[in-house]
């Protein structure tokens, strides 16, 4: 089904604080280059005092005044991200009460599915402007890993980052020609387990006397998850544009998640992704979990590299083990 909406404003926020590889390798003991040389990353942001809904709302404000809106024109606000400021109350709230606009009564609710939380709810959106239920919905991911990290795990301990993305997304018309082409979604839970924070949770509750601190950390199978993603992500890939009526040599740009920098290399020889149409600032912010593929989307509008009527394709994996994916018409 084709969903005519854009992109009408995006924003992005990174925490002021800025650390290098070097700081990290030192920290944990490790060689120098080690962390740019496995991980592909040379720096980061890491929070100091910021809190997600604090980063999700400076990221919406800019978004806002991307698309020459006012919070008034927003009809919901989607918060889309994998890390929370609380279990409960849920972070789209908690952005609306950072902007200010406790009082607002615009609807907001979360949508999750850890590094596909933008994509998913771009897609979900897209269906809620097009029934007419909405204009202009704001989704925001911002995200905060940096408390979570394990450093006797030194693969995810250098690889992750924070950082906050938002986008608005309004009805398109027929004229602008803007509009979602193919979405597609698939999850095989097998993988459930290759990345985890398994405490926090009713299975393992933080007052639980036999909880180990390490259950309250980010767990990541990286070997497991780059062999089951490239199992089943050429057949996924297909399906998607068969969807989509479209080729790889069609897609101006094709942004994937940005886990690692053996994943993003072996999708770029795998698909035959080239240069111009590859989106990759893994060595500058780390993998900022759902943020990373709207940060990165930002960053490529920002800089030219798309323009109005071309084809971009978001594609990624996530904890579940899920892959997903959305082709659109900027």
């Amino acid at each position: 089904m084709v969903n005519h909406v854009k992109i009408s404003g995006m924003g992005k926020y990174l925490p002021e604080r800025l650390v290098t590889s070097e700081e990290l390798e030192k920290k944990m003991g490790l060689t120098a280059g080690w962390s740019y040389t496995h991980s592909g990353v040379k720096e980061r942001h890491f929070v100091n005092n910021e809190t997600c809904s604090f980063m999700g709302a400076r990221a919406l404000e800019l978004a806002l005044k991307d698309a020459n809106m006012k919070y008034e024109d927003l009809d919901a606000i989607i918060g889309a991200s994998g890390s929370f400021d609380h279990p409960i109350p849920y972070n789209s709230c908690l952005i609306q009460k950072e902007m200010d606009q406790e009082n607002s009564g615009t609807p907001c609710w979360d949508i999750d599915s850890t590094c596909l939380s933008f994509v998913t709810a771009f897609d979900v959106v897209s269906y809620l402007i097009e029934a007419g239920k909405y204009k202009n919905v704001a989704i925001v991911t911002s995200e905060i890993s940096s408390k979570s990290l394990n450093y006797n795990e030194k693969e995810s301990a250098t690889l992750l980052g924070d950082g906050a993305a938002a986008a608005i997304i309004s009805k398109s018309t027929p004229e602008e020609g803007s509009m979602i082409i193919g979405s597609l979604m698939e999850t095989y839970s097998r993988g459930a387990f290759y990345t985890s924070v398994k405490g926090g949770g009713n299975t393992i509750h933080p007052n639980d006397p036999d909880s180990n601190p390490d259950d309250f950390t980010f767990n990541m199978k990286g070997r497991a998850i780059l062999e089951m993603a490239f199992d089943k992500l050429p057949t996924f890939l297909k399906k998607l544009f068969v969807q989509s009526q479209v080729e790889m040599k069609d897609l101006t740009l094709v942004i994937p998640h940005q886990a690692s920098k053996l994943g993003i290399d072996m999708a770029k020889q795998t698909f035959g992704i080239t240069d111009t149409q590859l989106v990759n600032n893994l060595a500058n912010h780390g993998n900022c979990i759902a943020a990373s593929i709207p940060m990165a989307l930002h960053d490529a509008l920002r800089d030219g590299r798309a323009k109005r009527g071309d084809k971009i394709c978001l594609i990624g994996t996530s904890a579940g083990l899920s892959l997903g994916g959305i082709i659109f018409v900027y």
